[in-house]
């Protein structure tokens, strides 16, 4: 039926639950069953002429039976008090014959009671055998990981699904062993092999927002040793207002894998380059850019600066921001400015006119295989962009540069990773070359792996290939990499450039590599499927090795040189590597731009890129074949 039909619907049978209301009242208060008369009518016609009113004004019928909970009665008993103020006003201050005045009284609690029930009756008739009964699916049964108020919001969610059913509670308080919510019994985690190990349980959903990711690490590699699909609810910084639904939940991500905690950032460093400062990100519209955006903007700066030359990426992240800044009431005025960093006068005029006090240089071709593709345009983007905005930043008296650098410019055998190395050695050399000069621009870089969910990222391809049925593919059984998210990442880049005094090249503590042979299998397990391989021939979903790609490394490292040196914070280190003077490297980059720009010659790029960077060293693909356990 449609909303409005259903509302006038509850509503008649309000009137008819009142109009009871009144008959059991006369009947209590004379200790007989109440032959109707006209003072039946009359306390009727008043009930229900006061009654609508207050209804309507509480919003009583703009609720969904269905959803009703406990604010629901809250907000039906609220409406009944207001109600029985001017019905008890009407017949104590007046004496209406064959009318005893405590009927007043006694009527509202009696119809508080029947429309409370009937609503509860509704919705057990529409959630619980409705729902079942006219569910077109088998009904999965679930198994919640966490029995606080988290875990309980979304079993009363889940009610409200019809292909699903809550079978038990899982909680590591031991106190709670043995006890129900809501006739569900709560089991303790020491039993977690046991109660799923019948194959009865086909999901179980982890309401833990609060935990630390380590136990989070913990629960889950328990969870793979057993069939069964999990999922999980978001951490509890992204559950507005203690509210949770099914529609939370989300498949258990590799950042859930890693099970490292994250690190407190420091607000003396976050703020330090940025509070009440014009702060300029280029490359603003990419996956570390735009991160990079949302985390300066908490900092309250005075101007953000977002460089970008792809014209829908620039509009999303200045849409983003914008909403961002209204919803924290933040004054920061937000800039799009649409360039491209290649552009040698353009990059200066924007630096000349806006003027920014800080430049987190994120511009860059990224993508392996398509720099290794196209040589020519990865060196000219990365390299040339990069001392482009490194020149136009001294000009215009920026105070600190910070480029955004990688884990493959260490001994790199790709064109990318040597093009990153190229791009930290003009800041070295540049920051050299002032040294101690007063007012100088201080030029500092910072190098990591691979940010989870970022542009062509290799686990949302795992799950589209796990949805598909498989296979999955990787280049490599043995390859690893290693992984951190992208919020920390832009943290840590903020925190590092804080504390440059000039020329430092900072690596961000990674945690431990990941292999992405494991990290797949992790992930079919935890979608509740097995892998196919020798071993189980009968498995749900195949591994593939299709070999190395051009350029691709099998270990990723952080340092060239060992034993970097510390610093105040804890996840950052301070680099010792070798550098080229000023004067040598520009030499070397003029016959580079030469080659690249006016003669295009890719072979003679290469070699001039194996001279500034001695490690590069190209590698070789190999051949596909399946991956066994």
């Amino acid at each position: 039926m449609p909303r409005r039909v259903r509302q006038l619907v509850v509503a008649l049978t309000d009137g008819v639950l009142c109009i009871a209301a009144v008959w059991i009242a006369f009947s209590l208060r004379l200790g007989e069953f109440y032959r109707i008369e006209t003072s039946f009518l009359l306390v009727s016609v008043a009930a229900l002429a006061l009654w609508y009113p207050i209804a309507v004004w509480r919003g009583i019928y703009r609720s969904i039976i269905r959803f009703s909970g406990a604010r629901a009665m809250v907000r039906l008993g609220m409406a009944v008090v207001a109600y029985t103020i001017p019905m008890s006003a009407l017949f104590l201050a007046n004496s209406f014959t064959g009318i005893p005045r405590t009927v007043s009284l006694i009527q509202p609690i009696v119809f508080l009671a029947l429309i409370a029930v009937s609503r509860l009756a509704i919705r057990f008739a529409l959630i619980d055998v409705v729902n079942g009964y006219h569910s077109d699916s088998v009904r999965r049964a679930v198994a919640i990981y966490g029995a606080g108020n988290a875990g309980q919001q979304l079993a009363l969610s889940l009610r409200h699904e019809a292909h699903v059913r809550v079978v038990a509670f899982i909680d590591d308080d031991l106190r709670l062993a043995g006890q129900q919510l809501d006739g569900i019994t709560v089991h303790p985690s020491t039993t977690l092999s046991s109660l799923l190990s019948n194959g009865e349980i086909d999901e179980v959903l982890l309401a833990l927002p609060s935990t630390t990711r380590s136990r989070r690490k913990t629960i889950i590699e328990a969870l793979q040793k057993h069939r069964v699909a999990v999922r999980s609810l978001p951490s509890v910084g992204n559950l507005i207002d203690g509210k949770v639904s099914f529609s939370d939940l989300r498949d258990v991500s590799i950042d859930d894998l890693l099970g490292r905690d994250s690190v407190r950032p420091n607000e003396l460093l976050m703020g330090k380059t940025i509070a009440g400062k014009r702060v300029m990100v280029t490359g603003a519209g990419g996956s570390i850019g735009s991160e990079l955006c949302r985390q300066i903007l908490q900092a309250r700066p005075a101007q953000v600066l977002l460089l970008e030359r792809s014209e829908y990426a620039l509009y999303d992240v200045r849409a983003e921001l914008e909403a961002l800044a209204d919803e924290a009431e933040v004054s920061t005025l937000i800039v799009p400015i649409l360039g491209d960093v290649c552009d040698r006068h353009a990059v200066r005029r924007i630096f000349k006119h806006w003027r920014p006090d800080t430049v987190f240089h994120a511009a860059a071709y990224k993508h392996v295989p398509l720099v290794e593709s196209n040589p020519i345009a990865g060196l000219r983007n990365n390299i040339f962009g990069t001392l482009n905005a490194c020149v136009a930043a001294e000009e215009a008296r920026v105070k600190h540069f910070v480029l955004i650098s990688t884990d493959k410019a260490v001994r790199p055998t790709n064109i990318m990773g040597a093009s990153k190395r190229i791009c930290e050695l003009v800041l070295q050399a540049r920051a050299e070359l002032h040294g101690e000069e007063r007012d100088q621009t201080i030029f500092s870089m910072v190098r990591f792996g691979n940010v989870l969910g970022s542009s062509g990222s290799v686990v949302p391809r795992f799950q589209r290939q796990i949805r598909e049925g498989g296979p999955i593919t990787l280049t490599h059984r043995e390859i690893t990499r290693y992984f951190m998210t992208i919020p920390e990442a832009a943290q840590l880049v903020i925190q590092a450039g804080a504390m440059a005094k000039g020329g430092e090249v900072f690596v961000l503590d990674m945690g431990e590599p990941v292999r992405i042979a494991d990290l797949a299998r992790s992930m079919v397990r935890l979608s509740g499927l097995s892998v196919r391989d020798t071993n189980n021939p009968e498995g749900d979903i195949e591994i593939i090795e299709t070999g190395l790609r051009p350029g691709e490394k099998l270990y990723e490292e952080l340092l060239i040189d060992d034993n970097p040196e510390q610093t105040k914070h804890p996840r950052i280190f301070r680099a010792r590597e070798g550098l080229w003077s000023w004067s040598n490297l520009e030499r070397e980059l003029k016959v580079l731009d030469s080659v690249t720009r006016e003669l295009g010659d890719a072979l003679e790029a290469v070699n001039i890129v194996s001279r500034l960077v001695p490690e590069y060293a190209p590698d070789r693909p190999r051949p596909a074949v399946p991956i066994a356990s």
